[in-house]
């Protein structure tokens, strides 16, 4: 949370420090009071400013800001002067990324009048043009840093590397080379119900095994979202699976121009990117597949 005086938000910094915090992500979303307003933070631009701030004096280097287009009402004009702001700020990492309306929530239910689509475009963009004017190139869909400062644990993610779920409502992906399996767990959500099962097996509240199918859409729909995409041999070494089994989606991508080689990698065009939701549908059951994205 920014809310606090900004003495506190100090402090507070200064203590992850001190604790072996090495990066912060700082969910700031708008400078913009009133658009801050409209999507229900309770932090001011002040209080945004002052966190990023804070994170310097407490003697990070490395921290991320988190911003967020495509807000109730919002402009082109006030989405790059956020942007403008944020560089100011020198962070190492800012993600950049357009307002999502999820299920069960206040603008599910009572949605908010947001930017047409021709204006989401130009904020999305623009704002890739402004954050690689200012040394932040993009490596992810939504995620820029200086060099050398990628968020390493989302690299992780996206690469479909392993990683471990410790805590209440955590998701954990491991994988067993020797028996080529990869499994998928995930813990109650409710803190007390988790302490009471912590030591039993009631701890769990799902556990699968991937099948080929899942294990290749899981792997694309992860590398197709980093701008480096993905090898023949990375996608085989992560999967254990055969590159010969997407070669017919891959080419069916490829002839509507949603993905391209480069350098012996896969990935998306321009317009994949653009339509990446679509492009995962060559990798979904039909009759899903091979939806128009023209």
């Amino acid at each position: 949370r920014l809310v606090g005086s900004e003495m506190c938000i100090r402090d507070s910094f200064r203590g992850f420090r001190d604790t072996g915090v090495n990066r912060l992500s700082i969910g700031v979303q708008s400078f913009q009071g009133e658009l801050l307003e409209k999507i229900g933070r309770v932090h001011d631009e002040r209080e945004a400013i002052n966190a990023a701030e804070a994170a310097h004096a407490a003697g990070f280097d490395n921290f991320n800001l988190d911003l967020m287009f495509g807000l109730p009402g919002q402009t082109l004009q006030q989405a790059r002067a956020d942007l403008h702001t944020a560089i100011d700020l020198e962070p190492a990492h800012i993600s950049w990324y357009e307002l999502t309306i999820e299920p069960n929530t206040w603008f599910h239910r009572h949605p908010p009048r947001r930017p047409d689509d021709d204006t989401l475009w130009s904020m999305q963009i623009t704002g890739q043009s402004v954050l690689g004017e200012h040394d932040f190139p993009r490596y992810e869909v939504s995620a820029y840093a200086r060099p050398g400062k990628q968020c390493r644990h989302n690299l992780n993610y996206w690469q479909f590397g392993d990683y471990l779920g410790i805590g209440a409502g955590a998701h954990g992906k491991v994988t067993d080379a020797a028996r080529q399996q990869i499994s998928r767990t995930a813990k109650t959500r409710h803190p007390e119900h988790y302490l009471e099962s912590v030591h039993s097996a009631q701890r769990i509240s799902s556990s699968s095994v991937l099948s080929a199918e899942d294990t290749a859409l899981e792997y694309v729909m992860n590398t197709l979202r980093l701008d480096a995409g993905f090898t023949r041999q990375a996608f085989t070494e992560a999967t254990g699976l055969p590159f010969a089994c997407i070669e017919t989606p891959v080419a069916r991508a490829l002839g509507a121009g949603l993905l391209m080689w480069q350098d012996q990698r896969l990935q998306a065009t321009a317009r994949g990117q653009r339509y990446l939701n679509e492009l995962l549908q060559y990798w979904m059951p039909e009759p899903a597949a091979h939806a128009d994205t023209r």
